[in-house]
């Protein structure tokens, strides 16, 4: 059996879109909210390119998603982040790449396992493992941190416990707010990885 090239015309063309979504999307993440909770779906171009090209893709696609949320941290459009480069810059830059790759190419490996057995759930598996192992890796990431964590808690006066701050106040409404969203957008993602994969549904 012929093995399938990963640097077709169809897979770069399918990424160069994909990636131009996350840069968008990302930067416009704090003008999408209801009320003070942001709507965030930069997960969702990810989690396309991880089940229409595969793991290769959504680990593709993660990396620079993890690159915009640095570069944005590095820019001081994000404090938080921009404060956790001020203190470890190298672990910082590793945590936002890691994290975005690692959901990225998990939710690609998770479909192409499922694939043939039933592509449907693969397809929804995939979307909600994607805030599951994003937001766990930020929280291991910010943990080694944890001295930037403490002190970045001290500047803005929070005297809470740093796994109820990361877990809840940082990382909790963000990640139940990702999560809805891929689980809910899921029965769409699987109908548009149909036709960028080229299959009839």
């Amino acid at each position: 059996m012929e093995k399938r090239r990963f640097l077709t015309s169809k897979n770069i063309a399918t990424l160069a879109i994909l990636s131009a979504l996350i840069v968008v999307i990302q930067l416009l993440s704090g003008i999408i909210r209801i009320g003070s909770v942001n709507l965030s779906f930069v997960l969702v171009p990810i989690v396309i390119g991880a089940i229409a090209i595969g793991p290769l893709g959504g680990a593709i696609l993660g990396f620079i998603f993890g690159l915009v949320c640095f570069f944005m941290g590095l820019g001081g459009m994000d404090f938080f982040t921009n404060f956790l480069i001020s203190h470890h810059p190298i672990m910082t830059f590793l945590t936002c790449v890691v994290k975005g790759s690692a959901a990225g190419f998990c939710s690609g490996l998770i479909f192409k396992l499922l694939l043939k057995k039933n592509d449907f759930v693969g397809v929804v598996l995939a979307s909600i493992c994607a805030p599951i192992i994003n937001t766990g890796l930020f929280i291991v990431g910010a943990l080694i941190m944890s001295d930037a964590i403490t002190a970045y808690m001290s500047e803005v006066n929070l005297s809470v416990d740093i796994m109820y701050f990361l877990v809840i106040l940082c990382a909790g409404i963000n990640f139940i707010v990702e999560f809805i969203i891929n689980a809910v957008l899921s029965p769409s993602l699987y109908r548009i990885s149909k036709y960028v994969r080229g299959r009839k549904y």
